[in-house]
Protein backbone atom coordinates (compact mmCIF):
# COMPACT_ATOMS: atom_id res chain seq x y z
CA UNK A 1 0.00 0.00 0.00
CA UNK A 2 1.52 3.43 -1.39
CA UNK A 3 -0.37 7.12 -0.56
CA UNK A 4 -1.25 6.36 -3.98
CA UNK A 5 -4.01 3.95 -2.91
CA UNK A 6 -6.16 6.76 -0.86
CA UNK A 7 -5.92 8.61 -4.10
CA UNK A 8 -9.52 8.95 -5.95
CA UNK A 9 -8.27 8.80 -8.67
CA UNK A 10 -6.50 5.84 -8.25
CA UNK A 11 -9.33 3.86 -8.48
CA UNK A 12 -10.36 5.00 -12.29
CA UNK A 13 -10.66 2.51 -15.41
CA UNK A 14 -12.54 2.96 -18.65
CA UNK A 15 -15.78 0.77 -19.35
CA UNK A 16 -16.66 0.79 -22.64
CA UNK A 17 -20.97 1.27 -22.62
CA UNK A 18 -21.88 -1.90 -24.32
CA UNK A 19 -20.00 -3.97 -21.03
CA UNK A 20 -22.72 -2.50 -18.54
CA UNK A 21 -25.09 -5.28 -18.33
CA UNK A 22 -28.65 -4.40 -19.19
CA UNK A 23 -29.92 -7.80 -18.15
CA UNK A 24 -29.61 -10.67 -16.60
CA UNK A 25 -28.37 -14.02 -17.61
CA UNK A 26 -30.79 -17.07 -17.98
CA UNK A 27 -30.47 -19.20 -15.98
CA UNK A 28 -28.39 -17.05 -13.15
CA UNK A 29 -26.01 -19.18 -12.46
CA UNK A 30 -24.76 -19.50 -16.31
CA UNK A 31 -22.92 -15.79 -16.05
CA UNK A 32 -19.51 -16.18 -16.13
CA UNK A 33 -16.60 -16.61 -12.77
CA UNK A 34 -13.34 -15.46 -12.70
CA UNK A 35 -11.47 -17.54 -9.66
CA UNK A 36 -8.42 -15.11 -8.32
CA UNK A 37 -6.32 -17.22 -5.89
CA UNK A 38 -2.46 -16.68 -4.76
CA UNK A 39 -0.63 -16.06 -7.78
CA UNK A 40 -3.23 -16.75 -10.93
CA UNK A 41 -6.45 -16.45 -12.04
CA UNK A 42 -9.07 -18.66 -14.61
CA UNK A 43 -12.37 -18.17 -15.91
CA UNK A 44 -15.05 -20.28 -14.66
CA UNK A 45 -18.66 -20.64 -15.21
CA UNK A 46 -21.03 -19.63 -11.33
CA UNK A 47 -22.16 -23.14 -11.13
CA UNK A 48 -19.10 -24.43 -11.39
CA UNK A 49 -18.96 -22.68 -7.76
CA UNK A 50 -19.22 -26.26 -5.53
CA UNK A 51 -16.16 -27.45 -6.74
CA UNK A 52 -13.92 -24.30 -6.45
CA UNK A 53 -14.71 -24.13 -2.68
CA UNK A 54 -13.68 -26.82 -0.03
CA UNK A 55 -15.72 -28.66 2.29
CA UNK A 56 -16.30 -27.36 5.57
CA UNK A 57 -16.26 -23.93 4.16
CA UNK A 58 -18.72 -21.48 4.93
CA UNK A 59 -20.78 -19.29 2.53
CA UNK A 60 -22.25 -16.21 4.08
CA UNK A 61 -25.20 -14.25 2.45
CA UNK A 62 -27.31 -11.27 2.93
CA UNK A 63 -31.14 -12.32 2.75
CA UNK A 64 -32.57 -9.12 2.34
CA UNK A 65 -35.09 -8.42 -0.11
CA UNK A 66 -35.67 -5.09 -1.94
CA UNK A 67 -38.62 -3.23 -1.67
CA UNK A 68 -40.85 -1.20 -3.79
CA UNK A 69 -38.63 1.69 -3.10
CA UNK A 70 -39.45 4.50 -6.01
CA UNK A 71 -42.71 5.98 -5.95
CA UNK A 72 -43.93 8.16 -8.83
CA UNK A 73 -46.76 11.17 -7.82
CA UNK A 74 -47.52 15.01 -8.24
CA UNK A 75 -47.70 17.74 -6.15
CA UNK A 76 -51.46 19.99 -6.06
CA UNK A 77 -50.14 22.35 -8.88
CA UNK A 78 -50.16 19.02 -10.86
CA UNK A 79 -45.97 19.19 -10.99
CA UNK A 80 -44.17 15.57 -11.91
CA UNK A 81 -42.38 13.85 -9.04
CA UNK A 82 -40.46 11.39 -8.49
CA UNK A 83 -38.79 9.75 -4.59
CA UNK A 84 -36.50 6.83 -3.89
CA UNK A 85 -37.14 5.89 -0.40
CA UNK A 86 -34.13 5.52 1.64
CA UNK A 87 -34.72 4.62 5.39
CA UNK A 88 -37.94 4.74 7.94
CA UNK A 89 -37.00 6.92 10.80
CA UNK A 90 -40.40 6.92 12.85
CA UNK A 91 -44.32 6.92 12.38
CA UNK A 92 -44.55 6.39 9.01
CA UNK A 93 -42.06 8.98 8.35
CA UNK A 94 -39.14 8.11 5.71
CA UNK A 95 -35.87 9.95 4.45
CA UNK A 96 -36.15 10.08 0.43
CA UNK A 97 -34.22 11.04 -2.55
CA UNK A 98 -36.41 13.35 -4.41
CA UNK A 99 -36.34 14.35 -7.97
CA UNK A 100 -36.58 17.12 -8.82
CA UNK A 101 -35.43 18.83 -5.51
CA UNK A 102 -36.72 22.02 -6.25
CA UNK A 103 -40.19 20.98 -6.00
CA UNK A 104 -39.49 19.82 -2.62
CA UNK A 105 -39.52 22.81 -0.40
CA UNK A 106 -40.61 21.99 3.41
CA UNK A 107 -44.90 21.90 3.67
CA UNK A 108 -45.47 20.42 0.37
CA UNK A 109 -48.07 17.92 -0.02
CA UNK A 110 -47.66 15.17 -2.88
CA UNK A 111 -49.83 12.53 -3.92
CA UNK A 112 -49.30 9.07 -5.42
CA UNK A 113 -51.55 7.48 -7.31
CA UNK A 114 -51.63 3.19 -7.14
CA UNK A 115 -50.42 1.31 -9.46
CA UNK A 116 -52.65 0.42 -12.26
CA UNK A 117 -52.50 -3.42 -11.64
CA UNK A 118 -53.83 -3.86 -8.37
CA UNK A 119 -56.84 -1.41 -9.01
CA UNK A 120 -56.45 -0.21 -5.51
CA UNK A 121 -58.55 2.84 -4.99
CA UNK A 122 -56.27 4.33 -2.19
CA UNK A 123 -54.91 7.72 -2.59
CA UNK A 124 -51.15 8.20 -0.54
CA UNK A 125 -50.29 11.45 0.20
CA UNK A 126 -47.04 12.61 2.28
CA UNK A 127 -45.93 15.97 3.37
CA UNK A 128 -42.17 17.29 3.27
CA UNK A 129 -41.12 18.10 6.82
CA UNK A 130 -37.45 19.01 6.13
CA UNK A 131 -34.31 18.84 4.06
CA UNK A 132 -31.50 15.61 4.98
CA UNK A 133 -28.08 17.66 5.16
CA UNK A 134 -25.70 14.34 4.42
CA UNK A 135 -27.62 13.19 1.84
CA UNK A 136 -29.79 16.44 -0.04
CA UNK A 137 -33.03 14.16 0.58
CA UNK A 138 -35.91 15.33 2.20
CA UNK A 139 -37.76 13.49 5.06
CA UNK A 140 -41.60 12.79 3.92
CA UNK A 141 -44.17 12.53 6.61
CA UNK A 142 -47.16 9.68 4.86
CA UNK A 143 -50.41 10.73 5.80
CA UNK A 144 -51.77 7.12 6.88
CA UNK A 145 -54.66 6.19 8.89
CA UNK A 146 -53.12 4.82 13.23
CA UNK A 147 -52.01 1.24 12.67
CA UNK A 148 -51.05 0.88 8.84
CA UNK A 149 -47.58 1.34 7.42
CA UNK A 150 -46.39 2.42 4.75
CA UNK A 151 -44.29 -0.73 4.32
CA UNK A 152 -47.14 -2.63 3.78
CA UNK A 153 -48.41 -0.23 1.07
CA UNK A 154 -45.56 -0.05 -1.55
CA UNK A 155 -46.66 -3.88 -3.54
CA UNK A 156 -49.51 -1.02 -4.43
CA UNK A 157 -47.75 2.12 -4.87
CA UNK A 158 -43.96 1.34 -5.80
CA UNK A 159 -41.53 -0.08 -7.93
CA UNK A 160 -38.40 -2.07 -7.27
CA UNK A 161 -36.09 0.40 -8.04
CA UNK A 162 -33.55 -0.55 -10.64
CA UNK A 163 -29.72 0.79 -10.51
CA UNK A 164 -29.35 4.11 -12.80
CA UNK A 165 -26.65 2.73 -15.44
CA UNK A 166 -29.74 -0.31 -16.01
CA UNK A 167 -31.26 2.22 -18.42
CA UNK A 168 -32.67 -0.53 -21.17
CA UNK A 169 -33.75 -3.36 -19.60
CA UNK A 170 -36.27 -6.41 -20.09
CA UNK A 171 -35.68 -7.71 -16.23
CA UNK A 172 -38.68 -8.82 -14.49
CA UNK A 173 -38.52 -7.43 -10.99
CA UNK A 174 -37.60 -10.80 -9.35
CA UNK A 175 -35.11 -11.13 -11.04
CA UNK A 176 -33.61 -8.33 -9.20
CA UNK A 177 -33.98 -10.53 -6.02
CA UNK A 178 -31.81 -13.28 -4.91
CA UNK A 179 -33.51 -16.55 -4.33
CA UNK A 180 -33.13 -16.19 -0.68
CA UNK A 181 -34.23 -13.05 -0.02
CA UNK A 182 -36.66 -12.83 2.72
CA UNK A 183 -36.15 -9.94 4.66
CA UNK A 184 -37.64 -6.97 3.39
CA UNK A 185 -36.30 -3.79 3.55
CA UNK A 186 -33.39 -2.57 0.94
CA UNK A 187 -33.11 -0.14 -2.10
CA UNK A 188 -30.73 -1.80 -4.07
CA UNK A 189 -30.08 -5.60 -4.17
CA UNK A 190 -26.71 -7.79 -2.97
CA UNK A 191 -25.98 -8.15 -6.02
CA UNK A 192 -23.47 -10.71 -5.90
CA UNK A 193 -26.29 -13.05 -4.75
CA UNK A 194 -28.24 -13.29 -7.63
CA UNK A 195 -26.12 -15.54 -9.69
CA UNK A 196 -27.11 -18.81 -6.82
CA UNK A 197 -30.32 -20.72 -8.05
CA UNK A 198 -32.29 -22.93 -5.73
CA UNK A 199 -30.25 -25.93 -7.77
CA UNK A 200 -26.91 -24.45 -7.23
CA UNK A 201 -27.49 -23.89 -2.89
CA UNK A 202 -28.65 -27.56 -3.03
CA UNK A 203 -25.63 -28.86 -4.78
CA UNK A 204 -23.18 -26.35 -1.87
CA UNK A 205 -24.80 -28.41 0.81
CA UNK A 206 -24.42 -31.50 -0.88
CA UNK A 207 -20.46 -30.65 -0.85
CA UNK A 208 -20.67 -29.98 2.92
CA UNK A 209 -20.24 -26.18 1.96
CA UNK A 210 -22.21 -24.66 4.55
CA UNK A 211 -24.58 -21.20 4.44
CA UNK A 212 -25.18 -18.92 7.04
CA UNK A 213 -27.77 -15.63 6.00
CA UNK A 214 -27.07 -12.19 8.23
CA UNK A 215 -29.14 -9.10 6.95
CA UNK A 216 -27.88 -5.73 5.58
CA UNK A 217 -30.40 -3.41 4.03
CA UNK A 218 -28.75 -2.10 0.90
CA UNK A 219 -28.91 1.90 1.09
CA UNK A 220 -27.53 5.28 0.08
CA UNK A 221 -24.17 4.12 1.22
CA UNK A 222 -23.53 1.49 -1.33
CA UNK A 223 -23.97 3.38 -4.40
CA UNK A 224 -23.32 7.02 -2.89
CA UNK A 225 -20.60 8.26 -4.93
CA UNK A 226 -16.46 8.87 -3.73
CA UNK A 227 -16.36 12.47 -4.10
CA UNK A 228 -13.20 13.33 -1.57
CA UNK A 229 -10.20 13.37 -3.46
CA UNK A 230 -8.60 11.39 0.00
CA UNK A 231 -10.42 8.49 0.21
CA UNK A 232 -9.76 8.12 3.70
CA UNK A 233 -11.80 11.31 4.47
CA UNK A 234 -14.73 9.95 2.47
CA UNK A 235 -18.10 9.38 5.47
CA UNK A 236 -20.19 6.39 4.43
CA UNK A 237 -24.08 6.50 4.87
CA UNK A 238 -25.44 4.21 7.56
CA UNK A 239 -27.11 0.98 6.69
CA UNK A 240 -29.00 -1.39 8.78
CA UNK A 241 -27.32 -5.02 9.51
CA UNK A 242 -27.97 -8.16 11.91
CA UNK A 243 -25.63 -11.06 12.87
CA UNK A 244 -27.89 -13.23 14.66
CA UNK A 245 -26.21 -15.88 17.37
CA UNK A 246 -26.67 -18.69 15.00
CA UNK A 247 -24.80 -16.86 12.13
CA UNK A 248 -21.72 -16.57 14.93
CA UNK A 249 -22.08 -19.56 16.30
CA UNK A 250 -21.07 -21.14 12.53
CA UNK A 251 -18.38 -18.83 12.24
CA UNK A 252 -16.51 -19.49 15.33
CA UNK A 253 -17.37 -23.60 14.46
CA UNK A 254 -16.07 -23.37 10.85
CA UNK A 255 -12.87 -21.00 12.00
CA UNK A 256 -12.43 -24.28 14.77
CA UNK A 257 -12.74 -26.77 12.50
CA UNK A 258 -10.42 -25.27 9.82
CA UNK A 259 -12.79 -24.29 7.53
CA UNK A 260 -12.29 -21.00 5.52
CA UNK A 261 -15.15 -17.85 5.53
CA UNK A 262 -15.95 -17.12 1.96
CA UNK A 263 -18.39 -13.80 1.96
CA UNK A 264 -20.95 -13.33 -0.90
CA UNK A 265 -20.83 -9.85 -1.58
CA UNK A 266 -19.82 -6.42 -0.52
CA UNK A 267 -22.62 -6.06 1.74
CA UNK A 268 -21.80 -9.43 3.78
CA UNK A 269 -18.62 -7.90 3.99
CA UNK A 270 -19.59 -4.97 5.85
CA UNK A 271 -21.76 -6.72 7.75
CA UNK A 272 -19.13 -9.44 9.38
CA UNK A 273 -16.37 -6.40 9.58
CA UNK A 274 -19.05 -4.17 11.13
CA UNK A 275 -19.91 -6.41 14.00
CA UNK A 276 -16.26 -7.36 14.47
CA UNK A 277 -15.77 -3.70 14.91
CA UNK A 278 -18.52 -3.47 17.45
CA UNK A 279 -17.39 -5.85 19.20
CA UNK A 280 -13.85 -4.78 19.83
CA UNK A 281 -15.54 -1.36 20.68
CA UNK A 282 -17.37 -3.41 23.41
CA UNK A 283 -13.93 -4.34 24.87
CA UNK A 284 -15.12 -7.93 24.51
CA UNK A 285 -11.94 -10.20 24.29
CA UNK A 286 -13.99 -13.62 23.92
CA UNK A 287 -15.08 -13.88 20.30
CA UNK A 288 -13.80 -11.99 17.12
CA UNK A 289 -17.48 -11.62 16.18
CA UNK A 290 -20.52 -11.58 18.72
CA UNK A 291 -24.02 -11.31 17.44
CA UNK A 292 -24.70 -7.94 16.51
CA UNK A 293 -28.16 -5.56 15.14
CA UNK A 294 -27.82 -1.94 14.53
CA UNK A 295 -26.32 0.64 11.87
CA UNK A 296 -23.14 0.58 10.54
CA UNK A 297 -20.96 2.52 8.28
CA UNK A 298 -17.61 0.72 8.10
CA UNK A 299 -15.30 1.94 5.14
CA UNK A 300 -13.08 -0.80 4.12
CA UNK A 301 -9.93 0.38 1.85
CA UNK A 302 -6.67 -0.58 1.01
CA UNK A 303 -4.31 -0.83 4.95
CA UNK A 304 -7.29 -2.27 6.18
CA UNK A 305 -6.83 -5.00 8.57
CA UNK A 306 -9.37 -7.98 7.98
CA UNK A 307 -11.17 -9.56 11.05
CA UNK A 308 -13.69 -12.23 9.71
CA UNK A 309 -13.86 -12.61 5.81
CA UNK A 310 -11.53 -14.49 4.28
CA UNK A 311 -13.22 -14.93 0.24
CA UNK A 312 -15.28 -12.71 -1.43
CA UNK A 313 -17.37 -13.52 -4.25
CA UNK A 314 -18.29 -10.23 -6.39
CA UNK A 315 -19.30 -8.54 -9.00
CA UNK A 316 -17.54 -6.15 -11.12
CA UNK A 317 -17.70 -2.77 -9.80
CA UNK A 318 -18.20 1.22 -10.85
CA UNK A 319 -15.30 3.29 -10.93
CA UNK A 320 -13.67 5.40 -8.31
CA UNK A 321 -16.89 3.14 -6.09
CA UNK A 322 -16.56 2.20 -2.11
CA UNK A 323 -17.09 -1.20 -3.78
CA UNK A 324 -14.02 -0.80 -5.48
CA UNK A 325 -11.94 0.46 -2.63
CA UNK A 326 -13.27 -2.66 -0.73
CA UNK A 327 -12.39 -5.28 -2.90
CA UNK A 328 -8.78 -3.51 -3.36
CA UNK A 329 -8.18 -3.96 0.28
CA UNK A 330 -8.52 -7.52 -0.53
CA UNK A 331 -6.26 -8.22 -3.30
CA UNK A 332 -4.49 -4.67 -3.91
CA UNK A 333 -5.06 -2.10 -6.18
CA UNK A 334 -2.96 -2.89 -9.24
CA UNK A 335 -4.02 -6.85 -9.28
CA UNK A 336 -7.69 -5.40 -8.86
CA UNK A 337 -7.24 -3.25 -12.25
CA UNK A 338 -5.30 -5.45 -13.80
CA UNK A 339 -7.84 -8.30 -13.80
CA UNK A 340 -10.50 -5.90 -14.54
CA UNK A 341 -7.95 -4.92 -17.83
CA UNK A 342 -8.52 -8.66 -18.60
CA UNK A 343 -12.07 -8.92 -17.91
CA UNK A 344 -12.73 -5.96 -19.89
CA UNK A 345 -10.69 -7.78 -23.02
CA UNK A 346 -12.81 -11.13 -22.55
CA UNK A 347 -16.29 -9.48 -22.64
CA UNK A 348 -17.46 -9.74 -18.90
CA UNK A 349 -20.31 -8.06 -18.62
CA UNK A 350 -20.43 -5.92 -15.59
CA UNK A 351 -21.81 -4.04 -12.61
CA UNK A 352 -25.52 -5.40 -10.90
CA UNK A 353 -26.83 -7.72 -13.73
CA UNK A 354 -23.25 -8.53 -15.02
CA UNK A 355 -20.35 -11.23 -13.94
CA UNK A 356 -18.93 -11.89 -10.96
CA UNK A 357 -15.17 -12.67 -9.33
CA UNK A 358 -14.53 -15.54 -6.39
CA UNK A 359 -11.53 -14.35 -4.67
CA UNK A 360 -10.26 -17.05 -2.89
CA UNK A 361 -8.67 -16.89 0.92
CA UNK A 362 -4.97 -17.83 -0.80
CA UNK A 363 -5.48 -14.23 -2.21
CA UNK A 364 -6.37 -11.89 0.63
CA UNK A 365 -3.00 -9.84 1.10
CA UNK A 366 -3.52 -9.52 5.43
Amino acid sequence: MTEVDWSIDAYDYELPQELIAQNPVVPRDSSHLMIVDSLTHHNCIFRDLPDLLQPGDLLVLNNTRVIPARLYGQKTTGAQVEILLLKPVENNCWLALVKPGKRFSNGTTIEFEPNSSFGFDYKLQATVLSTDRETGGRFLQFNLPQGISLINLLDQFGHVPFPPYVTDSQALTEQYQTVYGTISGAVAAPTAGLHFTDELLEKLKQKNIKLAFITLHVGLGTFRPVETEDITKHDMHYEWLEVSPLVVDKINQTKSQGGRIIAVGTTVVRALEGAALSNQNNSSKELSISPFSGYTNIFIYPGYKWQIVEGLITNFHLPRSSLLMLVSAMIGRKRLLSLYQEAIAKKYRFYSFGDAMLILPSARIN
